[in-house]
C-alpha cells in the first residue's frame, strides 16, 4: 500500500472511531462455514507431481510438485532428543503506541464484512476502528551462536512456534541446516478483514517487512545481545493461512532482505483489505498477474496445501477464495518463471494441518535453506 493509501485510510479509521451500534447496525453473523470438500491432486488444471509413497516426504534436493499420502507421522527431529543442545527461547511484549508503522486497528466482535454489491472483489467493513494492541515476540537463540557473529534467521507468523524450536534444536545439531536464530511474531489480534492481523498480513505491499525490519529486529539484537545477517541469503520467512502469504509478501516487495519462504496453507487468494487499486485482487494477484508479468526474483519457496483446505471462507463469492486452487496456480506459475520452490499437495489435511507440519516441517526447512552454509553463522 503507497504512503498516500495509508494516509487516507488511517484518516477515515480516526472517522470510524466514534461508531457505535446506534448509528450503524453491525453486519449479520456470519453463517456457519461448509466442510470443504476433499479436492484429488489429480483434478484437470491441477499441477502434474510425483505422487510420494505414503509416510514419505518430498527430497530436499529437488523441485517440483509432489503428493503426500494420507499417513502423517511426526519426524523424529519434532520431539526432544537426549544430549542435544537446547538453544534459549525469550519473549517481549510490543505495545501499539509505541509502533509508528501500525497503531492498531479492530473489527468489533461479532461483526463482519459484506462483498460490494458493484464488485464481488470487493468487502465492505464498517464496523473496524482504531484500538490498541500487545503482542508477544519470541526469540530462539541455538546453543550454538557465536557471539559478536552475525547469524542467519528466519522470520515466522502467528509465534510462538515450539514446534520450530524444537526441529531447529534438532536440524542444527546433525548440522542440515545453518546455525540460525528464530524470531516468531505475534499478530495484533482479530484475523481478515478490518482486523490488525488481516492488515498486517494480507496488505500487498512491504509494510510488514518494513515493521519487521525497522521496529522488531532492532529489539531483537539489544535485548539478546545477538547480531542478525543482512545477508538476504541468510534471512528466511515463514507463515500458515494470512502468514504464509505475508512470508511471500515480506520476500516479493523487500527481495533485498528476504530469499528464502516456507508456508503452509498459504493464503494467495483474494483477502486484502482495504482494497488497492494496485493489486485489486489481493495475494490472489501473485498468480494471476504479478509472478507471470515479472522477471524472476531470487526467491527460494516451500509451500504446502490440504485436499481439504479453505474454500470459500466467507461471504464473498468472487472466485478466488479457494485455497487449493490458489496454491496450484502459484506452483504452475513459479514452475513457468523457472523459481526453485517444491510444493507439496498433502492428502488427508485440513487448513495448516498441525499433523502434516510435525511430518514435513524438517525437511521442508532443510528444502528451504539448501545451499547456504551449515558449518556456522555468516
Amino acid at each position: 500500500m503507497s504512503r498516500l493509501l495509508r494516509i487516507a485510510f488511517l484518516s477515515g479509521l480516526t472517522i470510524c472511531s466514534s461508531w457505535s451500534p446506534a448509528q450503524t447496525p453491525p453486519a449479520p453473523a456470519r453463517p456457519p462455514r461448509p466442510t470443504p470438500p476433499t479436492r484429488d491432486p489429480h483434478t484437470p488444471g491441477y499441477v502434474t507431481a510425483t505422487e510420494l509413497i505414503d509416510g514419505r516426504n518430498a527430497p530436499i534436493d529437488a523441485d517440483g510438485n509432489f503428493i503426500l499420502g494420507p499417513t502423517h507421522n511426526p519426524a523424529p527431529e519434532m520431539t526432544f532428543q537426549e544430549g542435544v543442545p537446547q538453544g534459549t527461547v525469550s519473549e517481549f511484549v510490543m505495545e501499539s503506541k509505541d509502533s509508528k508503522i501500525y497503531p492498531g486497528i479492530l473489527r468489533e466482535p461479532g461483526t463482519y464484512g459484506t462483498a460490494d454489491p458493484n464488485d464481488p472483489a470487493k468487502m465492505i467493513v464498517t464496523t473496524s476502528h482504531p484500538a490498541p494492541y500487545s503482542r508477544r515476540v519470541t526469540v530462539y537463540v541455538p546453543k550454538q551462536y557465536v557471539p559478536g557473529t552475525a547469524a542467519p534467521f528466519i522470520v515466522g507468523a502467528d509465534g510462538p512456534d515450539k514446534m520450530l524450536f524444537t526441529a531447529l534444536d534438532n536440524l542444527i545439531a546433525q548440522h542440515r541446516v545453518p546455525a540460525m536464530i528464530a524470531i516468531s511474531i505475534s499478530n495484533g489480534g482479530g484475523d481478515a478483514q478490518g482486523s490488525q492481523r488481516g492488515l498486517e498480513y494480507d496488505t500487498m505491499s512491504g509494510l510488514y517487512a518494513e515493521f519487521v525490519e525497522k521496529e522488531v529486529l532492532p529489539q531483537v539484537e539489544s535485548r539478546y545481545s545477538v547480531k542478525l545477517t543482512k545477508d538476504p541469503e541468510g534471512r528466511a520467512t515463514m507463515g500458515g493461512s494470512s502468514g504464509g502469504s505475508c512470508a511471500l509478501i515480506m520476500a516479493w516487495y523487500h527481495p533485498e532482505l528476504y530469499h528464502r519462504v516456507l508456508t503452509y496453507s498459504g493464503t494467495y487468494v483474494n483477502q486484502q483489505w482495504p482494497s488497492n487499486p494496485e493489486t485489486p485482487h489481493g495475494a490472489w494477484e501473485f498468480h494471476e498477474r504479478l509472478i507471470p508479468n515479472s522477471p524472476p526474483k531470487p526467491i527460494r519457496l516451500w509451500m504446502e496445501v490440504g485436499d481439504r483446505d479453505n474454500l470459500n471462507a466467507n461471504v464473498m463469492r468472487d472466485n478466488m477464495h479457494d485455497w487449493v486452487l490458489a496454491n496450484e496456480n502459484m506452483a504452475r506459475v513459479l514452475a513457468a518463471k523457472g523459481y526453485h520452490y517444491q510444493f507439496v499437495f498433502a492428502r488427508n489435511a485440513g487448513h495448516t494441518d498441525r499433523a502434516v507440519k510435525m511430518q514435513t516441517l524438517p525437511q521442508a526447512l532443510e528444502y528451504v535453506w539448501r545451499g547456504y552454509p551449515v558449518s556456522g553463522s555468516k
